[in-house]
């Protein structure tokens, strides 16, 4: 049963001042202001096994537009599993936008979260919208969060922070795609954005940190078409899994990489330092292959893992 709180506290603050590369990005919206009621979306869920030993979606708290509703109980491969969709009522981000999500999952619970479609980022001429999440994993945890791609527009301003914070005994896997953007819009608006700003860190709940990986990606000061980044790809995907070692050697052992020209693909996999896990990319000229690569990786490391199988995705998705 889900417990959510009844009092209004005010959503954690979303701060990215110190961010540099957003710095000329701080006009005030001439609609609503930053982070005003509506553009301060929050959640918070935390996943637990009952008294039964099920893993259930204990603890919810949540802000609009961000919509979380009951978790849902339909994969197949793994009939235990709590699956959650992340659902927005506001439309695309627009400039002024700051969102927050928590997510944590407590010893030896176990969870699948996604979004209910893809997030669009709308052309924006004043602020940026900007995205701070949290995502814990205590002792023998395991999560998968796979959500839907990542849609800017032409003149989008976007920026990121995810803190993965997870046990040595936990597994996550932490996916993001990224569109060049709308690729059959009027005459195509591919890299016609401002600016993309992604950062993802993982650390021990000791505080020891482990890796960080930022991007930013200017198409006005460097062409994401260059060799080297983007070329001739349109689709980006970026997986972190972090897991126990011999789990991550199983996983790495057993996927493919690849460039591939013809079929429009390219995979590759790397190990993260300091024994955290793994980390997989993918490049695609469409998004519907690469989302499925990235579902057979999440796969892969299910049946790892959990030694259970990771059924095909809904064919409507």
């Amino acid at each position: 049963m889900i417990e959510q709180k009844k009092e209004m506290i005010s959503a954690p603050e979303v701060d990215f001042s110190t961010a540099r590369e957003m710095s000329r990005y701080l006009n005030e919206p001439k609609a609503m202001y930053v982070g005003a009621p509506g553009k301060h979306g929050y959640l918070r869920m935390g996943f637990e096994l009952d008294k039964d030993g099920k893993s259930i979606l204990r603890d919810l708290d949540r802000r609009h537009p961000l919509i979380v509703q009951q978790e849902l109980y339909f994969d197949e491969g793994m009939p235990e599993m709590p699956c959650v969709y992340i659902l927005s009522s506001g439309g695309p981000n627009v400039d002024g936008d700051r969102y927050r999500q928590d997510i944590t999952v407590k010893k030896d619970a176990f969870a699948h979260v996604a979004t209910g479609a893809a997030t669009k980022l709308a052309e924006m001429k004043y602020n940026y919208s900007g995205m701070i999440q949290n995502i814990i994993l205590e002792e023998n945890a395991y999560l998968e969060f796979i959500p839907e791609p990542i849609i800017p527009c032409k003149h989008t301003r976007f920026i990121s922070d995810t803190r993965l914070c997870v046990d040595k005994t936990a597994t996550v896997v932490y996916s993001e795609i990224f569109m060049g953007g709308r690729k059959y819009y009027k005459d195509g608006e591919l890299f016609e954005y401002d600016i993309l700003s992604v950062c993802s860190h993982g650390e021990r709940p000791d505080g020891e940190q482990l890796f960080r990986e930022k991007f930013v990606i200017d198409p006005k000061v460097e062409n994401p078409r260059n060799l080297g980044i983007m070329n001739k790809f349109d689709v980006f995907a970026n997986v972190i899994v972090m897991t126990p070692p011999d789990k991550a050697d199983i996983i790495y052992n057993e996927t493919p990489v690849f460039l591939d020209y013809d079929k429009g693909l390219a995979a590759g996999i790397t190990k993260l330092p300091g024994e955290a896990g793994l980390l997989y990319k993918v490049l695609g000229m469409e998004a519907g292959p690469v989302k499925k690569m990235v579902r057979e990786f999440a796969g892969n490391v299910r049946l790892a893992v959990k030694n259970k199988p990771l059924p095909p995705d809904f064919p409507w998705r």
